[in-house]
């Protein structure tokens, strides 16, 4: 029984980044040996344990054979005659296909060292093709390290989306591969590369121009790309990528409001604008319409809406609406935040 540290954790640590999680692949072991050296079992799909103390994954090495379409169409293998290089053959790309032993000695039998050094994001081997998953890391990795895309590796992604395997992808994990490639350094990288690959034109009908994406929340980041989309378009694309509602909610606030956050002055359409966008109960949610506002128009004077929101939601409600009844306690609040915005302006 062997054990080795496998992907992202070695990648990072010969780029010299900092190392959050470590994964290992047991190589000569059985589940029961893993449980009687006190491993909990954690996998469902395939046998995976943490580790009694430490509590990082231990998964059995194994193989995989296409047995349908998309991310779950495989059967998987694991046996003590599985070995480290079969189980790293089975994996996305060469800069993840890397393994230490317990001695820190580098295994890398496809080269991953090389086109660290390079930025070559490369597939280990045409198994690659047989999930569509990975035409969305590549992408990811792409925006995370600025690396190039293999040329054979491009032209396998294209292929699979020319054939229909890329329409089998599943929903949560499209989102969570998009998201996690949004919040990357160069996420504009991500974009460049599902164009190349034929994916963008199926998984984001709707853009038909990525804007520059700097900072800021995912949410934000997110709702940054709906600006300027009409609600319904919004609307699709946020259903159709399984977007959580936090990101959802916003995007369909910057694409129905985002116009009139530009334009509003007087202090009616102040008003009206802060009511619609609930700002008064979620003022943390009108925060990020301030900031994806700012980002796509860094020129337009958005700190008037600060000082209307800050003066409207000063007034005491309460005492405002004691002793009126019914529809008469909306009319007299609205009236004390309009005069305080027209003040505050």
């Amino acid at each position: 029984m062997k054990t080795y540290i496998v992907g992202g954790a070695v990648r990072d640590e010969l780029l010299g980044l900092p190392v959050k999680d470590r994964d290992h692949v047991v190589v000569g072991a059985t589940p029961e040996e893993m449980a009687r050296q006190g491993f909990r079992p954690v996998g469902k799909d395939f046998p995976v344990f943490l580790h009694p103390t430490r509590h990082e994954e231990y998964a059995l090495a194994r193989t995989e054979r296409k047995s349908g379409r998309g991310y779950k169409g495989f059967k998987v293998y694991a046996s003590p005659e599985v070995t480290l290089e079969e189980d790293l053959k089975r994996r996305d790309l060469t800069i993840n296909a890397m393994a230490k032993d317990e001695q820190g000695r580098l295994v890398d039998p496809f080269g991953g060292a090389k086109d660290l050094e390079a930025g070559i994001l490369r597939h280990v081997s045409e198994a690659f093709s047989e999930d569509p998953v990975r035409i969305l890391r590549v992408a990811r990795f792409a925006a995370r390290f600025d690396f190039k895309v293999f040329p054979e590796t491009m032209k396998l992604m294209k292929s699979m989306v020319r054939t229909g395997e890329a329409d089998y992808l599943v929903a949560e994990r499209v989102w969570q591969e998009f998201a996690k490639g949004l919040m990357e350094k160069h996420p504009q990288r991500m974009f460049e590369v599902l164009k190349a690959s034929g994916l963008y034109a199926k998984l984001l009908p709707e853009l038909k121009k990525v804007p520059p994406i700097l900072s800021g929340s995912l949410p934000v980041r997110f709702a940054r790309l709906a600006w300027g989309l009409p609600e319904q378009k919004t609307q699709a694309l946020a259903k159709r990528l399984r977007a959580p509602n936090d990101a959802r909610d916003l995007a369909l606030l910057a694409a129905k409001y985002g116009e009139a956050m530009l334009v509003a002055r007087k202090p009616k359409d102040l008003l009206e604008l802060l009511k619609r966008t609930d700002a008064f109960r979620r003022p943390e949610r009108f925060t990020g319409l301030l900031e994806i506002a700012r980002l796509a128009s860094p020129r337009s004077d958005l700190a008037r809406l600060e000082r209307a929101l800050a003066a409207a939601a000063a007034i005491d409600s309460a005492a405002v609406a004691a002793g009126g009844a019914g529809a008469e306690i909306g009319r007299r609040i609205d009236e004390a935040r309009l005069r305080a915005i027209a003040q505050a302006a």
